[in-house]
């Protein structure tokens, strides 16, 4: 398998996102609610992690080798991490498959939809032939090995900018993986259906973009 350069393995996250949304939506809409709990489990584990490896890997790398425009478009970012943190931490005291749940999961996914077109459109292109190709491959590894360590569940009064996102991160990792044992998620047969409907998934966040604004 070819290795991944850092736009792709963000994307892949991104791409992930979705379906997970779209498989809560399909069984919210059947009212299988236990469904709706494994779905909405999976996918805020990979927003949670998601986001942290993104905080102490892209971000770093934007300001580094971006100057002032990287600084701005990573502070923007962190912003809007801030504010989905906060929206995961509310969803966690609330009932999957309830139209309150549902209504706050829509509204999260959408505000979250157009920051990761961002990252897509704006921050990564730039990002990519600033670093080189080795070194965002390089990069892809880095954010796919600290996904592996980091909370899997939002700590939004945590800090967003390394060292110490990324120590708070390693502390809680174990504590959150523990607490993942008593969730529910989805099962293999509903991992290996989604896997596949994932292999046919490319948002084209320009196209969709340019779509939106004619």
């Amino acid at each position: 398998m070819a290795q991944k350069t850092l736009f792709q393995a963000v994307k892949e996250d991104h791409e992930e996102m979705y379906e997970y949304h779209d498989q809560y939506q399909r069984a919210f809409a059947k009212g299988d609610v236990e469904a709706c709990a494994r779905w909405a489990h999976q996918l805020r584990w990979e927003i949670a992690r998601h986001a942290v490896g993104e905080e102490i890997v892209v971000y770093p790398l934007m300001e580094k080798h971006l100057g002032d425009k990287g600084k701005e478009l990573a502070d923007h970012d962190r912003s809007e991490h801030s504010q989905v943190k906060q929206e995961l931490y509310k969803l966690e005291g609330m009932q999957p498959g309830t139209e309150e749940y549902t209504s706050l999961l829509n509204r999260m996914m959408t505000s979250l939809h157009h920051h990761n077109d961002d990252e897509e459109i704006d921050d990564l292109p730039l990002l990519e032939p600033a670093i080189g190709e080795a070194a965002s491959m390089e990069a892809a590894q880095d954010f796919k090995r600290t996904k592996k360590f980091v909370p899997t569940r939002a700590h939004p009064a945590a800090p967003n900018q390394p060292p110490m996102e990324t120590l708070v991160g390693f502390l809680a990792a174990p504590v959150d993986k523990l607490l993942d044992v008593f969730k529910s998620f989805p099962r293999e047969d509903e991992m290996k259906a989604a896997k596949e409907e994932l292999k046919h998934r490319d948002h084209d966040a320009a196209a969709g973009r340019q779509a939106t604004v004619q």
